[in-house]
This record gives C-alpha cells, sequence and structure tokens, in this order.
C-alpha cells in the first residue's frame, strides 16, 4: 500500500514538474523564431540559388559577359546581394536568440513576480528596445518581399512564354535585356522566341528551376513579414505585463511597508502601556 502511495506520488511530482516546465515557455516567441527562422532559411537558401541560376541563364542565352575591372554590372549587382542575403542570415539568427531569451526572461518575470527575479526599468526599455527593432525590421522585410517579387513577376513572364510556346512562336517576341536594366542601353542581348536559344533555355532545367526558387524566396520573405508581426504582438504584450506588474510589484511594497510601519507604531504602543503599567 505504502509503495503504491509513493509511486503516485512520484508520478504526480513528474506531472506537476512538466506542467511547470511546459507553462513556463514563452510559446509565442518561440512559435514566431521558428516561423522566422523558417523564412529567412527558406529566403537566404533559395534566394542564393537562384541568383546563381540567374547567372548561369544570363551567361548561356543572352551571352552576358562580366565587365573586367571593378565596373558595376549586372554581374557585381547580384555579388553585392548575395553578400546581403549572408548577412541577413547572420543577422537574423542572433536577432530571433534575443527575441526569444527576451521572451523566457519575460515570462519568468511574469511568473515570479513574488519571488527573487524584480522586474526593473532596464527590462521594460530592453522590451521596447526590442519591439521598436521588430517594427523596424517588419518595414525591412515588407520591401524585401516587395523586391523579391520583380524577379518572380520578370520569370513568370518568360516561363508563361515558353509553356506556351505554339502560341507565341508567330509573335516574334523578344526578351531584351535592357529594358529590366541589366545591361546597358548600347548592348543588345536579347532572346526571341524563333530562336534556337529561346528553345534550348526553354528546354533547359535553368529557367523552371530559378523561377521556383525565386517563387520559394519569396515565400520565406513572406513568412519572415509573419513573423515580424507574431514577434511584435509578443513584445507589445510582455512589454503592457511588464508594466502592469512593476505597478503591482510597487503597490505590494508600500502595502507591505504600511504594515510593517502599523506594526511597529502597535509594538511601541504595547511596550509604553507595559512600561507604564509596570
Amino acid at each position: 500500500m505504502e509503495e503504491n502511495m509513493d509511486e503516485s506520488q512520484s508520478q504526480k511530482g513528474c506531472k506537476e514538474c512538466c506542467e511547470r516546465c511546459v507553462g513556463s515557455l514563452p510559446w509565442a516567441s518561440l512559435i514566431a523564431t521558428i516561423l522566422l527562422y523558417m523564412g529567412v532559411a527558406l529566403f537566404c537558401g533559395c534566394g542564393h540559388e537562384a541568383l546563381s541560376g540567374t547567372v548561369t541563364i544570363l551567361q548561356n542565352y543572352f551571352e552576358v559577359i562580366r565587365a573586367p575591372g571593378e565596373t558595376l554590372d549586372v554581374f557585381t549587382i547580384i555579388d553585392i546581394l548575395k553578400y546581403i542575403i549572408y548577412g541577413l542570415a547572420a543577422g537574423f539568427f542572433v536577432f530571433g536568440v534575443l527575441l526569444l531569451v527576451e521572451g523566457f526572461f519575460t515570462t519568468g518575470a511574469i511568473r515570479d513576480l513574488y519571488g527573487e527575479f524584480k522586474i526593473t526599468a532596464c527590462g521594460r526599455c530592453l522590451t521596447a528596445f526590442l519591439m521598436f527593432l521588430a517594427y523596424l525590421f517588419f518595414l525591412v522585410w515588407l520591401g524585401v518581399t516587395a523586391f523579391t517579387s520583380l524577379p518572380v513577376f520578370m520569370y513568370f513572364n518568360v516561363w508563361s512564354m515558353c509553356q506556351n510556346t505554339s502560341v507565341v512562336e508567330g509573335a516574334n517576341l523578344c526578351l531584351d535585356l535592357r529594358q529590366f536594366g541589366a545591361v546597358t542601353i548600347s548592348e543588345e542581348r536579347k532572346v526571341c522566341t524563333g530562336s534556337a536559344k529561346f528553345f534550348n533555355m526553354c528546354d533547359s532545367n535553368e529557367l523552371d528551376l530559378t523561377f521556383h526558387l525565386f517563387v520559394c524566396a519569396l515565400a520565406g520573405a513572406g513568412a519572415a513579414v509573419i513573423a515580424m508581426v507574431h514577434f511584435l504582438m509578443a513584445l507589445a504584450a510582455n512589454w503592457g505585463y511588464l508594466k502592469d506588474a512593476s505597478r503591482m510589484q510597487k503597490y505590494e511594497d508600500i502595502k507591505s511597508k504600511e504594515e510593517q510601519e502599523l506594526h511597529d507604531i502597535h509594538s511601541t504602543r504595547s511596550k509604553e502601556r507595559l512600561n507604564a503599567y509596570t
């Protein structure tokens, strides 16, 4: 009988411990962090490979050559975009960790309000600063999403032409890189629908793969925007909770101080009465 009671108590203790651990997790920040990492990884990985595929298409089918020296051409711009992708991947990895740690500390501050953890003005200022950064990065990712939609639109047009070659065969349409600003006005780099280069480009895997990679990169940028919105909501809620908890903590401190003063006054009067009686 005693063994069954001990076993039930141990199971109850493990259950309470698990519930305490699960309840102390900042689920909003955790979900937002996972969504942010997935979006950034999808955008950076697919965007990098899509840019490499763009270089291959420009070199093989449009015969664009890299300019000598440090001239700013389309290949240099693509290299700059790749470095920006590297910076985004590293920067938002650190930013996601900071936001997740803030979520853990804020959750602990709320749940352990009357314990050893004290809510300070520094903690509230840090939450407000991270909220400002989250809003700023939300605007940045909105811009990145809008910028990523441009190559998706361009590749969709080319991909649609390749999918409807029988319809556009007699139309004599041409893809001129000068229209997209990829080459200077003096250079003529175009591929027309009736040429062998056009059919070779449509039959190759580079065009289809690059188009779908840009679509995945656009989806990743959209996921990062949603993650920033999640972080903004979580940070705003945490800041409000911390502000209310700080007020409650000040009220409790004043209340305990007044109770201590009343207790001291009562003790002093009791001693005075006892001395007068004796």
